[in-house]
């Protein structure tokens, strides 16, 4: 199988796998929807942290008003008293008023955290470090224990406009966001290695040939933003690792600079003739009277 090392910028994201006969279109679409799967996690990761602190989300009409202000506008959070979560709920105001402020307690949250952390370890950059491949199947899994968590916490769901039910239900809104920058649609998304871009059309063998045992770096960037820096001819770990080669190659050569002793050419070991001399006889002689 080759294997692909998908990259934006300079960042890594992932690894993922393929055949050298696999259409380009058939691995975008694969590519493509690792790469916003996995940002598809952090967001619902994120929330669920927002949830455990300041529980289920306000109405939109009513976010970022004070108290005052929801009073003198009387306006109601119809699902304050149907999202609680198991266990019973502990008050934590959210400052910025755009939760209700009743968290599930301490027991809860802790299944919502751990759930969180197992699900990113699941889709992290780090997997890249570990040689294991990211999957399709994989990014659903992680959603699926998120969902999983939730729904332990809060049987009866969440509100219809909480973030995280939108996020499983695939209809958030990330119009004006940060977030909205980061999604490359599947039809905008390029994928490109050395220096050019992989046309949709053909096949992965019309680039690299058919050795199954290839590895690639690609960099996957989005429709009209231009072609991605190449990568450099050693990485950042290589060129550290050249640099104490060669600063240990000349505190070598400086020693032995300081250490220039010629006393030991009247060693022994050092006469080029004393193996002759030893076969005729001619060692440990002695002139002068006995």
């Amino acid at each position: 199988m080759v294997q692909l090392h998908v990259k934006r910028g300079d960042e890594s994201q992932f690894l993922v796998t393929s055949t050298t006969d696999a259409p380009l279109e058939k691995l975008i679409r694969q590519v493509t929807a690792i790469y916003n799967g996995r940002l598809k996690v952090d967001r619902v990761c994120s929330e669920i942290s927002e949830l455990t602190d300041h529980g289920v989300a306000l109405p939109p009409n009513m976010q970022g008003l004070t108290e005052e202000q929801i009073v003198e506008l009387k306006l109601k959070d119809e699902w304050e008293e149907q999202c609680i979560p198991s266990g019973g709920a502990v008050f934590r105001k959210d400052e910025i008023g755009r939760r209700n402020g009743h968290a599930p307690n301490d027991k809860m949250k802790e299944v919502l955290m751990r759930t969180v952390e197992e699900a990113k370890a699941l889709v992290s950059k780090k997997q890249v470090q570990a040689n294991v491949c990211v999957t399709v199947e994989m990014v659903k899994e992680a959603l699926d224990q998120l969902r999983g968590a939730v729904m332990i916490v809060y049987p009866m769901g969440l509100p219809p406009h909480d973030p995280i039910r939108m996020e499983f239900e695939e209809q958030e809104d990330l119009t004006g966001t940060q977030a909205s920058l980061l999604v490359i649609p599947e039809d905008e998304c390029q994928l490109w290695w050395a220096g050019k871009e992989m046309q949709r059309g053909k096949k992965l063998q019309d680039y690299i040939g058919r050795n199954e045992k290839t590895k690639l770096v690609v960099k996957i960037q989005k429709k009209g933003q231009g072609a991605p820096a190449r990568e450099p001819m050693v990485t950042d770990e290589q060129q550290k690792q050249m640099m104490l080669h060669y600063h240990r190659r000349q505190e070598e050569l400086k020693k032995l600079e300081e250490a220039d002793d010629d006393s030991y050419l009247d060693s022994e070991w050092s006469n080029r003739q004393a193996l002759k001399r030893q076969f005729q006889g001619l060692t440990n002689i002695k002139w002068g009277p006995r």
